[in-house]
């Protein structure tokens, strides 16, 4: 508007909090009943055809939990604008749709066999600040605590809630909002930032790749006969550009030539 850039988080924070008054002046009129076609339910979607709820039950925001909804606005507002800049808009409009229709589709077909249902943006907007966390993982938020580390712990702090509760289908929206997060972003390439994760991924590999090692007979390593002629070259180098212009191996050449030395002297 005018000079100032609106972003899209600002939008979709606009659209939530008049969304989230409009939820109250129906409790406040007894008129609740109405947000039961908007709210999603598998058997309705399933049976009743209100697809219209798989969209739509993100928009619905219970008086009861204001203050956490506070909470996801902030971290749309804030973390939501650095991940659109990272991103560009278009990315982060297909990030947002996925957040938002990817839980409540699998809830659909998990309705085949349970019926399940899901309200409010929750898990949406704690996916956008997971893909801040892994665009920026360094960045310090709170006490100077990164932004990886907060991620984990409100991840791993919400998956055991979820499961002293029992709370299967919350579980799986947690993590699957988490996994739609990450892999948008590196499928968009984050470029450099995510240089964390794959070092940690590559570290364990390693931890765990075996290696067969051949017998000592099969490594004996053959030695020329005229220990001057192999290692001329070395000193020569030395004497040019000093020892510590060896590499390793000549370094090892030098230290074996020097031990042959010392054995023949005895």
């Amino acid at each position: 508007m005018g000079r100032y850039p609106i972003h899209l988080p600002s939008l979709l924070v606009l659209v939530h909090v008049a969304c989230m008054v409009l939820t109250c002046l129906l409790y406040l009129f007894g008129q609740e009943t109405v947000l039961g076609f908007f709210v999603f339910d598998s058997s309705q979607v399933l049976y009743a055809g209100r697809i219209w709820q798989i969209a739509t039950y993100a928009f619905v925001h219970q008086p009861s939990n204001l203050i956490w909804f506070a909470i996801e606005m902030y971290m749309l507002f804030v973390f939501g604008r650095e991940v659109e800049r990272f991103i560009g808009r278009r990315a982060f409009i297909i990030l947002y749709v996925l957040l938002l229709l990817v839980p409540s589709l699998l809830l659909t077909l998990w309705g085949l066999g349970q019926r399940t249902g899901l309200v409010g943006s929750a898990g949406i907007h704690f996916g956008i600040f997971i893909a801040f966390a892994a665009i920026y993982p360094n960045a310090e938020i709170f006490f100077r605590i990164t932004a990886k580390w907060i991620a984990l712990i409100l991840v791993a702090i919400s998956s055991l809630q979820s499961l002293a509760y029992h709370g299967w289908s919350e579980l799986v929206v947690l993590w699957l909002s988490v996994g739609v997060a990450c892999g948008f972003v590196q499928w968009r390439g984050a470029g450099v930032q995510l240089e964390w994760l794959s070092e940690w991924t590559s570290r364990w590999r390693s931890r765990r790749a075996l290696r067969v090692v051949p017998p000592a007979s099969q490594r004996r390593t053959v030695e020329p006969d005229d220990i001057y002629d192999s290692i001329d070259p070395v000193l020569d180098k030395i004497s040019k550009s000093g020892i510590g212009s060896l590499t390793a191996s000549e370094r090892r050449a030098l230290d074996r030539a020097r031990n042959r030395l010392l054995n023949k002297s005895k």
